[in-house]
């Protein structure tokens, strides 16, 4: 049955990734983005039997085993209860959370933040390998300032 934790923790797991499908993404951040929803649940008495109801409804859409779904069937399933209040608090609360999370930021190449290490100046500004070299030209004019324009008359 889905009201037992572990099975409850399996589905939403499952639903994180096919909601959310990475395939460089390790199963580490869905589990904890997973926990962490189950513990926001859990402080709040609709969130909690509305995550057990869903989490139930999605393992009966699939015959009993969402968890044994490939993550295509499981997005099918999902298209079909996107508009619940289920999925959207799931939806809310995961796409904070999964993003949120290093292992992430590391499978999907985001370093993470630059404020706290300088800035991106010395640190990734100009790594792009994917671009030609821009052509620099040095000027070698005069280095006076010359007016295009001089006021005449007043």
């Amino acid at each position: 049955s889905t009201q037992d934790t572990d099975r409850a923790r399996q589905v939403l797991i499952r639903m994180l990734q096919a909601a959310y499908p990475h395939a460089n993404v390790p199963r580490g951040p869905y589990e904890r983005t997973a926990d962490k929803l189950i513990a926001d649940a859990a402080g709040n008495a609709f969130n909690r039997s509305t995550l057990e109801q869903g989490l139930a409804d999605l393992d009966a859409l699939a015959d009993g085993d969402f968890v044994g779904l490939s993550l295509a069937d499981g997005y099918t399933i999902l298209k079909r209860i996107e508009s619940t209040a289920f999925f959207g608090y799931v939806r809310r609360f995961a796409t904070v959370n999964l993003y949120d999370d290093p292992e992430t930021w590391a499978a999907l190449g985001y370093e993470g933040s630059s404020f706290d290490k300088g800035g991106y100046v010395g640190r990734g500004f100009n790594d792009l390998d994917w671009l030609p070299e821009p052509r620099i030209t040095e000027y070698d004019g005069p280095v006076t300032f010359v007016p295009i324009k001089t006021k005449t008359g007043a």
